[in-house]
């Protein structure tokens, strides 16, 4: 059970694996191991010291510890499938800033580039995602069941452990196994150039990328703030995420505001990050105005400077309040444990819950209740080593303690603060997010909507995506002659219609199948035949609302349809003013409802919203030619309506009224491979010929 209780974790964390060089086995081998991880540690601990100096994390910083035991992780279904070697092992929650990721990727590599012999394993939640990063360079054999433990760092490159010719895929590989290929066998792992350069590109710029993440700006704190962001610069991370996250229970320290009054307050320059910048930006927050807080009105210059500074100053109250200590009870009197308030128990709570700790136990059954007190049990005990903001807390109230600080040097430095940073990279316009998109995933490609374009071009598109057969991996646009391979089946697309001749059963065959898939049938005597194309008429007939003529069954005395059919019949007959004449072939019933929807239909204004062909019909009087009193005295005049401009024209409508966002038209044109502007949307219209 305390294997099920430590290792839950949310899901925006990255692991990472250190591995030095092997050890051979000898009488001091453990001391040995130590005493080298403990080496390596000292190394590490450096580099990451000479990169990171400046950065300030999100959540967890990068920080790693010396495994010599065989050790098997628990906390993901994508680690480890057995004992690993000695290591140095570390995990960060990255939180909302995907960046903390990367740049742990990015001094891993430089780990590996600058310790002789090291290395290096990163995962996360999704498993191998440097792989996902380069999805579009990946060997075929590559997916997401054989990649597992086979992608590695080493020497500053990305490595891959290839699949062997022959090998059964369903067999993994062994982390000591794959890491001795890596260092015996570099040339053959290391990763393509392809798969390098798109790993290289998500990390360019570090570490000088570091400043451009950096936003500084003047707030207006209480200087017990000022003096602890001025000691130690990273705790505006956790401050920032206690405002952004507060619950009810936490407003009701910020009513009280204990150790940051606002009586004492200073301006001074403050570091964020571009992520806590914005985070803290777009929170609302409107403080009690009995608590103290005079803020400037809106219109005011000095509005932002202590809107800011009440929203940090509540996050570092919010902190310090849940650093003090549950009761833990004392053993001798069995006094309860009170965990009410506790916001780190609150977030353990929900984790237990999410991982499915309770198994879908009816809560406040026996059952579940167990469960829940060996919960609180081990959260009590263990709650110092976990990584929760209480910890912090108590380190806010040991600093405070600890630092002097003089409110008259505050004062002072407020006359030679330098400006804040520019907020223009707050306001992103449409053009940006478009280059944006353009350089990571490349240019896009539409189709162009002026006067000049023919609308059947786009309907033959969507006519060949339509009648194109869809794969077991879903519908993809059908590729031209020039991209398809040699070795590629074009897929049989059975004929539509009506197949006479044939009985009424329908038989298969494997054969047919398996020919279609690409693979043979074995050879048996127990086969079953499949006439692919008696199937899709049968198929089309239903989709066409085609009757069938041997409907005995309903014409039987003891069918229950027949006073269903009498009265179809009654209103049938109305709907045929043609029947009984002599030598008149009789219609459909479909044809016949279509005819009466088309005489309904003549009386309203609704053919006048299609675009009509250009040229009108002159020539010959079909009045002539029509038995029927259909009314249509204009026939002469009659346009026939344009499909293809019709199709365009309501996709582009469609496209347009979603103003910008998921829709009808970019999920059916989105498989095509077809993009629109959103600028020809709305000036191109499509004009009538």
């Amino acid at each position: 059970m305390a294997g099920v209780l430590e290792t839950v974790r949310e899901e925006d964390f990255v692991q990472y694996y250190l591995f030095p060089h092997e050890i051979e086995d000898v009488i001091n081998a453990n001391e040995e191991k130590e005493h080298e991880l403990k080496v390596l540690l000292t190394q590490v601990e450096s580099i990451v010291r000479k990169y990171a100096q400046n950065y300030i994390w999100h959540r967890d910083s990068f920080c790693v510890t010396p495994v010599t035991v065989p050790f098997l992780p628990l906390s993901s279904e994508h680690i480890d499938k057995g004992a690993l070697p000695p290591h140095l092992y570390g995990s960060s929650h990255y939180g909302d800033n995907i960046e903390d990721e990367w740049f742990i990727v990015f001094m891993l590599l430089q780990l590996t580039k600058e310790i002789d012999g090291l290395v290096a394993r990163v995962i996360d939640s999704d498993g191998e995602f440097l792989l996902i990063e380069a999805a579009d360079y990946l060997p075929q054999w590559a997916n997401p069941e054989t990649c597992e433990q086979r992608v590695y760092l080493y020497q500053g490159a990305i490595h891959i452990v290839p699949l062997e010719q022959g090998s059964n895929k369903n067999i993994g590989l062994s982390v000591t196994d794959a890491v001795a290929q890596v260092r015996q066998h570099p040339q053959k792992t290391r990763a393509s150039q392809e798969i390098q350069d798109a790993i290289k590109a998500r990390i360019q710029g570090y570490p000088d990328k570091i400043a451009e993440l950096i936003h500084r700006t003047n707030v207006y704190i209480p200087v017990g703030v000022a003096a602890l962001l001025k000691e130690k610069p990273n705790l505006i991370s956790p401050a920032v995420l206690a405002f952004c996250n507060r619950d009810p229970i936490d407003m009701k320290a910020c009513r009280a505001m204990r150790y940051f009054p606002p009586e004492n307050r200073v301006m001074t320059n403050v570091v964020f990050t571009k992520c806590l910048y914005a985070m803290i930006t777009h929170h609302k927050f409107n403080p009690d105005r009995r608590t103290g807080w005079n803020i400037p009105p809106t219109n005011s210059a000095d509005f932002k400077s202590h809107n800011l500074g009440v929203k940090l100053a509540c996050g570092f109250e919010i902190l310090v309040a849940q650093a003090k200590p549950a009761s833990r009870g004392d053993k001798q009197s069995q006094s309860p444990v009170n965990l009410d308030g506790d916001h780190g128990w609150i977030q353990y709570l929900n984790s237990l819950k999410k991982t499915g700790y309770f198994k879908d136990l009816l809560e406040g059954s026996k059952e579940y209740q167990s469960l829940l007190s060996k919960a609180e049990e081990y959260y009590i005990n263990h709650r110092d080593s976990m990584h929760c903001e209480p910890s912090i807390g108590q380190e806010i109230l040991n600093l405070l303690s600890s630092i002097d600080y003089d409110i008259e040097e505050f004062k002072k430095a407020e006359s030679s603060l330098p400006p804040p940073d520019d907020e223009k990279w707050l306001d992103l316009c449409p053009k940006d997010l478009d280059a944006m998109l353009e350089e990571r995933y490349g240019p896009r490609k539409f189709v162009p909507t002026n006067s000049n374009s023919d609308p059947t071009n786009f309907t033959s598109q969507l006519a060949k995506f339509l009648d194109h057969m869809s794969g077991l991996d879903g519908a993809e646009f059908p590729r031209s002659e020039e991209t398809t391979s040699e070795t590629d089946t074009p897929p049989v697309r059975p004929k539509r219609g009506i197949k006479k001749g044939k009985g009424k059963g329908v038989s298969f065959a494997p054969d047919a199948i398996s020919a279609e898939a690409g693979t043979s049938s074995p050879s048996s005597g127990n086969r079953i035949s499949f006439d692919q194309e008696s199937f899709s008429c049968a198929v089309q007939n239903i989709l066409d609302f085609v009757i069938p003529e041997d409907s005995w069954d309903l014409e039987s005395e003891g069918s229950g349809m027949s006073s269903y059919e009498d009265e179809m019949e009654m209103d049938l007959d109305q709907l045929k003013p043609g029947k009984g004449k002599k030598g008149e072939k009789p219609e459909s019933e479909l044809k016949q409802y279509m005819d009466q929807m088309d005489r309904e239909l003549a009386s309203t204004t609704m053919g006048q919203s299609f675009e009509k062909v250009g040229s009108k019909i002159k020539g010959k009087n079909t009045r002539s030619n029509t038995t029927d009193d259909d009314g249509f005295e204009d026939i002469e005049a009659f346009e026939p309506v344009d499909i293809d401009m019709n199709a365009l024209k309501n996709i582009l409508e469609s496209y347009q009224s979603q103003m910008g966002g998921a829709g009808p038209a970019t999920n059916m044109l989105g498989p095509m491979g077809v993009r629109l502007e959103p600028e020809t949307t709305e000036t191109a219209k499509p004009e009538e010929s």
